[in-house]
């Protein structure tokens, strides 16, 4: 049993080692993880309408009596980073450790009342996206979407007032709304303010 586990800390060092160099560029805003594929479709000003491909996404479903926000981002973490119930090889940005696949980190991690979900790579299908360990932890698949986009820079506490701006700037445009809008979140907390990317979105279908 040492010896496994002497195993799993030699395995997991060039997993951490990559997420610390990633984390290091951060700090700048420059951002080295993937992000969902999607291809700009049309402008409203300032707005851009995105059309983005199938995903797979980890989600945790929180409320402030049982699970906070940093308690469902603490969960989506530990999958990604081996919490699951995977022994198969994936790429060497995402080195194996016995009994959990560990996942490449992706960006923005997407947060709406009380729902954070974390993209899979690309190169994952709901087939083959790890089990997690922990039954909070639901893997899903988003269908392809049309998202209406307004970014921003700064802390993303004014989220709200940035979600306003959006709804509004849709108001008399070509796209309705379709349910709530959202948080795209693709930086770090300790990203330099003014370099962070942050945005507000909600999905849309043509009026």
């Amino acid at each position: 049993m040492k010896a496994e586990e002497e195993g799993q800390t030699v395995q997991a060092i060039p997993y951490y080692g990559v997420l610390a160099v990633e984390s290091l560029f951060n700090i700048f805003g420059v951002r080295l993880y993937e992000e969902p594929r999607y291809t700009v479709i049309d402008r409203v000003g300032s707005v851009e309408i995105r059309r983005y491909v199938p995903r797979v996404a980890a989600t945790v479903d929180f409320t402030s009596r049982v699970l906070d926000r940093g308690d469902a981002f603490k969960l989506l973490f530990d999958y990604i980073a081996g919490a699951n119930k995977t022994a198969g090889r994936i790429a060497m940005t995402a080195p194996v450790e016995v009994g959990g696949e560990r996942v490449a980190m992706t960006a923005p991690v997407q947060t709406s009342g009380s729902r954070m979900m974390f993209f899979l790579p690309a190169e994952y299908t709901m087939a083959s996206a790890p089990e997690p360990k922990n039954p909070k932890v639901k893997i899903e698949s988003v269908p392809a979407q049309n998202v209406a986009v307004l970014r921003f820079t700064g802390l993303g506490g004014a989220s709200w007032l940035r979600q306003r701006q959006l709804m509004s700037k849709l108001m008399r445009s070509n796209w309705r709304p379709v349910g709530d809008p959202f948080m795209f979140y693709y930086d770090a907390p300790f990203t330099v303010p003014f370099l962070r990317r942050n945005e507000a979105a909600v999905v849309v279908e043509p009026r």
